[in-house]
């Protein structure tokens, strides 16, 4: 019971909380209803639908945007209640539960002089959040307007733009057309129909570049893009306002975060262990954990761009260590200290930050006493501090689960029980964390040399880094096995699985893919020859030799996975085309043009090291490989494929490439990619070896067995492709190109 007790004394937060600011818009919404409350989202934006449905433009406008104002005003007045609940005189906790002797100095104490004014305090918050909601939402509350998961992600992912920026196409409002498209697509970077359509917005000629703005960029993102663009360019005095404003927007987003934390109950994400465990005091420190976790998340969320999932590491820190940077450019060295001083809260052994203390302090030469950290971040570490210590507790002696956001937690406040096994997981894949060590020139300068293959240009006459080209890896013996191969198994159709579709990357082109475990079942078959299924393994595996040899001969390499890829123009489409054969990206990130960062995460394959192409034929027009600068527009180095040819490069946000429009012809390449992460190693190439290998007389003995078995093979998704192997072994999913 005393182990609950602690979790329900800091249920409510204490008095004297700051009220809130003034209310205003989000940006680039207008109010379309002055002073009238909000009304139901999810009613306003399915009407907003079927007037888009119907080709009603104008009212699908003015619907979609009262749903954003109104999903808008709904997360406002939460956040307003609360603030201003929270500073009533009786929504304190009373001062015996607080006080130093409590319920645990006093064991033989029953049990009601505690629980009456914590449940009496609980009581007049409820009836003040209830009453206030109800003031500013009308009869019935935040109870009558409450918005259910689906619609929260959807406006999340920012899907009414996209609606809107069609429908404002239809009303021939270019300019917010172009705004409503760019505000999505910052969210949704991936989407290629938006991609598409942000290039034909940039062609039209009453489209400004001005017009493409995120509409609801956080105001914390805006100041600190701005402020660190001033900074490059040596403003450090014009950029020292913008980055104290993002700090600050930034500890407002935190709080505000904070507050939707105590919203309805459906909107807490439920984590391992904390869901109701029995009765009362189980079911309030299970929902008082799922709250803390919340507010513990709200560090990630704040710093995480829109349409990102993975947040910029230690983004409060950094801002702290470009502030002091900035105060001591301008000659501010009282600010300077007193925000390097900030970062040795979060940091006390940091070397650099003391390094600069000692520069400051010998700079101002006597001692300032009442120099030190900021009061702002003190209170946010205090308060954050506070919450990792009830949940770790939690996590030792109730069962639950907390995964720490910050890094620079003291040892001290992780249970000492609990230390071993956090240390084990972060330990678990330290590749993730090692750079790749220098490598010798002559080894792979021997290997060249054994395998016949000449290096035509490296990183330097690429103009990037981990880059190269070698020729004559194939002889044209060998491509045109490789390309009789290709041939064969789309000439099987539906059979085959080869059949050609639709570019996922472009409409104007028919793309074809054969992985190295369909090529051995069709040379099983008899539909394709052996030879060249053989020879795709055997060719495979020269290249991650070469590859491992040229870029990391201290670490083993391992394919991840092999495709061999036929891109095919179709004709009659090629007239004015204006897009790629693959747009600009890069293979293990996904890259943000605007911002040139490259973030790990979804969708990307992220535990991919290196990338190779390997072409198998030149007799077509257009479809060269190409390397940009992170802004997927400045072109660094051009290459034209040749039967033999392999570019081979780091996977990273270093090598953004993309591939020119085949405009006539097929062009047909050989894709690999290498992995140093051993569980990610590519087991259809294990699968596919072993097949070429049995003889053919124990498949005729197995069909024999087994006569109703359905000899073609399972049909591919639409992304995604479960392989079950012939052992029985669990599917597992298979990356499509």
């Amino acid at each position: 019971m005393l182990r609950f007790l602690r979790l329900l004394l800091l249920l409510l937060p204490p008095s004297g909380c700051p009220e809130p600011p003034e209310p205003t818009e989000p940006p680039g919404l207008a109010l379309l209803s002055p002073g009238a409350p909000p009304q139901a989202p999810d009613l306003l934006y399915a009407d907003g639908l079927r007037a888009y449905a119907a080709g009603a433009w104008a009212p699908a406008v003015a619907l979609l945007r009262e749903a954003l104002r109104s999903q808008e005003a709904l997360g406002r007045t939460r956040r307003d209640c609360g603030a201003r609940c929270a500073a009533e005189p009786g929504a304190a906790l009373p001062a015996v539960l607080l006080s130093a002797t409590g319920p645990e100095s006093r064991p033989g104490q029953a049990p009601g002089p505690w629980e009456r004014p914590l449940l009496r305090a609980t009581l007049r918050r409820a009836e003040c959040l209830t009453q206030c909601a109800a003031r500013r939402l009308g009869p019935g509350g935040a109870a009558r307007l409450r918005v259910g998961k689906a619609l929260r992600d959807a406006f999340r992912r920012r899907e009414p733009y996209n609606y809107l920026q069609r429908a404002y196409y239809q009303l021939k409002k270019l300019d917010l057309a172009a705004a409503a498209a760019h505000t999505f697509f910052v969210a949704n970077p991936t989407h290629l129909q938006m991609r598409e359509d942000m290039a034909k917005y940039r062609r039209m000629s009453g489209v400004r570049p001005q017009s493409f703005r995120d509409l609801e960029t956080p105001p914390h993102w805006a100041a600190y893009d701005e402020g660190l663009e001033l900074l490059g360019r040596q403003e450090a005095g014009l950029a020292l306002p913008r980055l104290e404003e993002a700090l600050q927007e930034s500890l407002t987003q935190m709080e505000s975060c904070r507050a939707g934390c105590e919203g309805p109950e459906e909107q807490l994400e439920e984590e391992e262990g904390t869901g109701s465990q029995g009765g009362l005091y189980e079911a309030i420190a299970g929902y008082w954990i799922r709250v803390l976790q919340c507010r513990q998340r709200c560090v990630g969320d704040t710093a995480t761009r829109p349409g990102r999932s993975s947040p910029v590491p230690d983004f409060l820190p950094s801002q702290l260590r470009w502030l002091h940077k900035a105060h001591a450019q301008v000659g501010s060295l009282s600010q300077a200290m007193e925000n390097v001083l900030s970062v040795l809260l979060f940091y006390p052994e940091d070397e650099a930050a003391k390094k600069a203390l000692n520069q400051y302090q010998a700079q101002l030469g006597e001692p300032r006493p009442g120099l030190g950290p900021r009061e702002d971040i003190q209170r946010f570490i205090l308060q954050s501090l506070g919450e990792k210590r009830q949940l770790y507790y939690a996590m030792e002696h109730l069962g639950t689960s907390f995964k720490d956001p910050d890094p620079w937690t003291p040892a001290a406040f992780i249970p000492e029980a609990l230390r071993e096994k956090l240390r084990e997981d972060q330990e678990k894949r330290p590749w993730d964390h090692e750079p790749p060590q220098p490598k010798p020139l002559t080894h792979w300068k021997d290997v060249l040399l054994l395998e016949g293959v000449t290096l035509t240009q490296d990183a330097r006459q690429l103009n990037g880094s981990e880059r190269v080209v070698l020729d004559g890896l194939l002889t044209p013996a060998e491509c045109g096995v490789l390309l009789q191969l290709a041939k064969d198994a789309a000439g099987a159709g539906a059979r085959s699985g080869y059949r050609g579709r639709r570019s996922p990357h472009t409409p104007h082109e028919r793309f074809e893919g054969l992985t190295v475990l369909k090529a051995a079942q069709l040379a099983r078959a008899g539909t394709v020859g052996s030879q060249g299924a053989k020879l795709l393994l055997e060719v495979s595996e020269r290249v991650r030799t070469l590859t491992e040899a040229y870029f990391s001969p201290e670490r083993p390499l391992h394919l991840s996975f092999t495709h061999l890829v036929c891109r095919s123009a179709i004709e009659g489409e090629q007239e004015q085309r204006m897009d790629l054969s693959h747009p600009v990206h890069a293979d293990n990130c996904v890259l943000d043009p605007d911002t040139g960062e490259c973030w790990q995460e979804p969708p990307a394959y992220t535990y991919r090291d290196y990338s190779g192409i390997l072409y198998l034929n030149d007799d077509f027009k257009g479809g060269d490989l190409f390397f940009t600068e992170p802004n997927a527009l400045t072109v660094t180095a051009r290459v034209r494929p040749r039967c033999g040819r392999l570019v081979a490069f780091s996977s990273g946000g270093e090598n953004p490439h993309g591939v020119w429009a085949v405009t006539r012809g097929r062009r047909c390449a050989l894709a690999l990619w290498h992995t140093w992460a051993p569980e990610h190693r590519e087991q259809e190439w294990a699968e596919a070896k072993e097949l070429l290998q049995e003889p053919k007389e124990t498949e005729k003995e197995e069909e024999e067995e087994m006569p109703t078995r359905d000899p073609a093979p399972e049909p591919p998704s639409h992304r995604l492709q479960r392989v079950q192997d012939k052992a029985g072994k669990p599917p597992r999913v298979r990356e499509e190109l």
